[in-house]
């Protein structure tokens, strides 16, 4: 509700005269691995602007974008099927990132693979795409979320520290914190919990509103054009992704450990929708969602096809 309000009072200080092109509206995460759409501007054609909205979740970027007030937003996959199976007239137009995640045990701890976490108190963020890559890598150690393990609610910004003073034995969580455990002396990474090929390394991607794709699919294609060509420059330039994010707050050495286990992804595809799919019925076997959404209106792939075409 912070973050919300926030931006809201950001949008309103940030109101002037009425220009003739009103500025693209763009939320995302201040981390490294969500960093593209603050290097739009270097990108947009012609004299489109660009406001960048900083949030802490994608819940709140997408009650700002249904609202009306931005343009476009990241989200993670999870969420915007969540938020799809519920009826919401939200799609996703490009991929944001993959990977990110990875659990953690305390250093010095003889916890040596996940299965060996039973009676263990672990970290979490509920409703998040972490829960799920939690929820999943315990059933696949054959241990029961609800009965083997004590699962407790932790904000990932506390994680560490709880996991330092001994509060949790372990947490899930994405960059930079499983790596910033490692960097400060308490922390080991247990495993990176990614699904098998059928849901793979997807994480999060950039949603607009079904209106406004209806309405200005122009504006739309500017912004995946922009974000794609955000996307390949910090990819082909590692120093100035890495240097930009750190201005974010996180320690540069932290950031290029973590490096490994961050892609900057803008492209989707058939296969990425598949993978979506096999998602979201891990997500309807563990109870997250009560039905499958509409996968053909979630995704719509014809504006990353677009920038393809033209490169």
């Amino acid at each position: 509700m912070k973050t919300w309000l926030a931006f809201l009072l950001a949008l309103l200080l940030g109101a002037g005269p009425a220009a003739a092109d009103p500025p693209l509206k763009v939320g995302t995460w201040k981390t490294a691995q969500t960093i593209q759409p603050f290097f739009y501007e270097q990108f947009l054609s012609g004299e489109a602007a660009v406001q960048v909205f900083p949030f802490t979740n994608p819940a709140d970027q997408k009650t700002a974008l249904l609202a009306g007030s931005l343009d476009m937003c990241g989200t993670t996959i999870a969420h915007a099927i969540h938020s799809a199976a519920q009826g919401q007239p939200v799609v996703v137009v490009a991929a944001l990132c993959h990977k990110c995640s990875a659990l953690v045990v305390r250093k010095a701890s003889a916890i040596a693979t996940a299965g060996e976490l039973k009676g263990r108190k672990i970290g979490y963020v509920p409703g998040t795409m972490h829960e799920i890559l939690l929820r999943e890598v315990l059933t696949r150690h054959r241990l029961n979320p609800e009965q083997d393990v004590r699962l407790i609610r932790v904000d990932f910004f506390d994680m560490g520290l709880a996991l330092a003073r001994g509060g949790i034995d372990a947490f899930l969580s994405g960059e930079p914190f499983p790596t910033l455990a490692v960097h400060e002396g308490y922390g080991r990474i247990l495993d990176y919990p990614y699904y098998d090929d059928t849901v793979g390394t997807i994480n999060a991607g950039m949603l607009v509103t079904r209106q406004i794709l209806e309405s200005h699919p122009e504006r739309v294609l500017q912004l995946v054009h922009a974000h794609a060509r955000a996307a390949e420059f910090l990819n082909r330039h590692p120093d100035q992704w890495l240097a930009r994010a750190a201005a974010f707050g996180t320690e540069p050495a932290v950031l290029k450990a973590a490096a490994a286990n961050m892609e900057l992804a803008w492209e989707m595809d058939e296969a990425f929708v598949q993978r979506a799919k096999a998602l979201g019925a891990r997500m309807q076997a563990l109870r997250m969602i009560e039905r499958q959404p509409d996968y053909d209106r979630l995704f719509d792939l014809q504006f990353v096809k677009r920038v393809k075409a033209e490169r």
